[in-house]
């Protein structure tokens, strides 16, 4: 595979074709078993095959531009328009197709045995609001990492936050600057001790909640020490999911009293384990 002095793959560029590679790059150069070929600076005439080959495959594939709302699309069409230009004659041997040619070369080709998980990876510290920046872009973690070193992983559709050999946080990749995207359940546990954040905290003014749940916030956050009772029910609903919380508020809503304590006492009769069911045993 020969290469300009791209940023993704060239890290520094020594006397004659000696370069130090992307150690990431180099995972994926191993894993598919190829050799990486740095062009000449200022030799114009090795990039010619790489500069016409893009040319070829931006004409063939991006002429006219196309426009894709997912990379799964993207990729679909990719692969139904290479099947389509897999019909056209080989440049070599014009008497077969292009797909013949293919067809006889696969069974003297290496199988892919495993896939490769192509993503760059930073070593990035969690800020004090637990928050980790990406690009221009931060993206919440849970709070038990705040003001700790984890390793950020990013490809190109998503980010993966990792911590102690696991994955802790996962966010769909954003494109732009300056955004900020919070997980309102990441930060509950602050909630224990800074219960007012639920009422200004960012992360709870952001969060999209189901209405019945919603319509009951407003109402007990109204009530005295509402902001405590709340919290005591998301606490809960972190336990046993959101679904019970939801089932519960609706049925609050339909009653005349709204208050922490009755949402609580749906909530646990939802899920609390039946009752066996007694067998009448026959007596001698």
């Amino acid at each position: 595979m020969v290469y300009d002095k791209l940023k993704a793959v060239v890290e520094t560029v020594f006397t004659g074709k000696e370069r130090q590679f992307n150690r990431r790059f180099m995972v994926l150069a191993n894993h598919h078993l190829f050799e990486p070929v740095a062009c000449t600076p200022a030799s114009g005439w090795e990039k010619g095959q790489v500069d016409n080959q893009v040319g070829n495959i931006g004409e063939r594939l991006f002429t006219p531009l196309a426009h894709f709302a997912s990379f799964e699309a993207l990729n679909e069409w990719l692969a139904t328009r290479c099947r389509e230009l897999a019909k056209r004659k080989h440049l070599v041997m014009p008497e077969r197709l292009i797909a013949a040619c293919f067809a006889k070369k696969q069974p003297s080709l290496r199988q892919i045995t495993a896939t490769f998980d192509g993503y760059v990876e930073h070593m990035l510290r969690v800020s004090s609001t637990c928050l980790v920046a990406v690009d221009r872009n931060r993206y919440s973690v849970p709070a038990a990492f705040a003001g700790r070193a984890v390793s950020v992983r990013t490809t190109a559709a998503g980010v993966s936050i990792v911590a102690d050999g696991a994955i802790v946080a996962v966010h769909a990749r954003r494109y732009g600057r300056d955004q900020l995207f919070c997980e309102s359940w990441r930060y509950l546990p602050i909630l224990e001790r800074k219960r007012g954040a639920l009422r200004n905290g960012v992360p709870f003014q952001q969060w999209d909640r189901p209405t019945p749940i919603r319509l009951v916030c407003d109402r007990v956050l109204k009530q005295l020490k509402g902001d405590r009772a709340f919290v005591e029910l998301l606490m809960m609903a972190r336990e046993f999911g959101l679904g019970p919380l939801q089932v519960a508020c609706e049925l609050v809503l339909n009653s005349n009293v709204i208050t922490a304590a009755v949402v609580m006492s749906e909530m646990r009769r939802l899920v609390a384990p039946s009752t066996p069911a007694m067998l009448n045993v026959p007596t001698c």
